[in-house]
């Protein structure tokens, strides 16, 4: 299965973008996730039908030739995606929320002016650096710092995890802003990997529960690029308006595709045991009842925060306001503990032909890919952040 098999058609406007990234997750992303989750390998003919339909540059703006789409029409997209293949959905949003850093925050100059119009010819595949060992999940501190060569400036970073790193054209890297700069004074460098002085040695492997095809390896990323390649606000800023919040949106949302795909295995299977019994209430009937309405609230949850993201996309003090960030950590939590439940409760009802490999009802993969939304940015991470901002927010809850 390749690219060719989605029709020779490229996104023009945002439900363009949602329709034909229907057409990529149901002839190439669905029929290949198996194989990629079972050989941990990245989801490699997804993302290039997500290439040659134009849905990388989905959220550059209009003025350098991409989509325009807005953050819902883009989460719509994960939400399809997820229903097919989490690790297709999640390598997507991962790039989508370095799409959004560039647009929103990397300045007007003639290097980022390029990157973006770049991004969208050659449908350029962007990843992120930003944990870093002996920090670990605590994003907003860095070890390594940015040193100052000339007109360039170089960063050595051990990074425990960066996904797909081997595959992506371009790093967004959080270092220190200078080496006597404190661990929070943080600044995202832009080094590409198609550059002799950007190298990338691998220090573990990645084989995991879930969502082994984002191939999240370790590694020493280590950059000498031209100072233009630094963005032009702090990571403070980035993180609060952009990265969290876009993260939050479209990670709940390609949960809330896996979640669905689950529920329409356990749906199946009821129907077809009321088939082979007519007249009579299959065991699974109230179950699936149930999780339908947990999925219902899941789903209305998802919508309701990215349409509020949406409404204040631009609003930057809106976006920095605790009020904001409480409502984003808490969508995060909600529909990473959904997630869960809600697969949990399809292999209940499904039962050992749920539990298996090799069933249609099967939603084993479903099971462990779900488990990753809680650790991917940990739930007490999360809860313990709103915790303290809830001592001094003095808003409605």
């Amino acid at each position: 299965m390749t690219a060719a098999t989605v029709p020779h058609l490229a996104a023009r406007t945002g439900p363009d973008a949602v329709a034909l990234a229907g057409q990529v997750a149901r002839a190439v992303a669905g029929p290949a996730a198996t194989h990629v989750d079972r050989e941990s390998r990245f989801p490699s003919e997804a993302i290039a039908a997500l290439r040659e339909a134009r849905l990388m540059s989905a959220l550059v703006p209009i003025r350098f030739g991409g989509l325009g789409c807005s953050i819902v029409q883009v989460a719509e997209i994960c939400d399809v995606l997820g229903q097919h293949c989490t690790n297709t959905a999640m390598v997507y949003a991962m790039h989508q929320i370095q799409v959004a850093v560039l647009a929103r925050h990397a300045g007007n100059s003639p290097f980022f002016d390029r990157l973006m119009r770049d991004l969208v010819e050659r449908q350029l595949l962007l990843a992120s650096a930003t944990s870093e060992v002996e920090v670990g999940g605590d994003v907003r501190r860095s070890i390594c710092a940015v040193e100052q060569c000339g007109d360039e400036v170089q960063l050595r970073k051990q990074a425990p995890v960066i996904s797909y790193g081997e595959h992506a054209d371009a790093i967004l890297v959080t270092a220190r802003r200078h080496p006597d700069a404190a661990a929070s004074d943080q600044v995202l460098v832009v080094a590409p990997t198609d550059v002799a002085r950007t190298t990338l040695t691998r220090t573990s492997g990645w084989d995991a529960l879930g969502l082994r095809g984002t191939c999240s390896s370790g590694y020493v990323l280590e950059t000498r690029v031209p100072a233009s390649h630094i963005l032009a606000d702090g990571y403070d800023d980035i993180s609060a308006q952009t990265m969290l919040p876009v993260s939050h949106v479209l990670w709940s949302s390609l949960w809330l595709g896996l979640a669905t795909d689950a529920v329409n295995r356990a749906r199946a299977f009821v129907r077809d045991a009321a088939r082979r019994k007519p007249g009579t209430m299959p065991p699974g009937a109230v179950r699936l009842a149930e999780v339908v309405g947990v999925l219902q609230t899941m789903r209305a949850g998802v919508t309701d925060a990215a349409n509020a993201f949406d409404a204040i996309f631009d609003d930057r003090d809106a976006l920095s306001s605790m009020g904001f960030a409480l409502r984003m950590n808490g969508l995060k939590v909600q529909s990473a503990t959904l997630a869960v439940q809600v697969v949990s409760q399809a292999l209940s009802i499904c039962g050992i032909a749920g539990y298996k490999t090799d069933t249609k009802y099967s939603v084993e993969r479903h099971l462990r890919d779900a488990y990753s939304a809680g650790i991917q940015i940990n739930n007490d991470r999360v809860l313990g952040a709103s915790a303290s901002m809830l001592l001094v927010h003095r808003e409605d809850a």
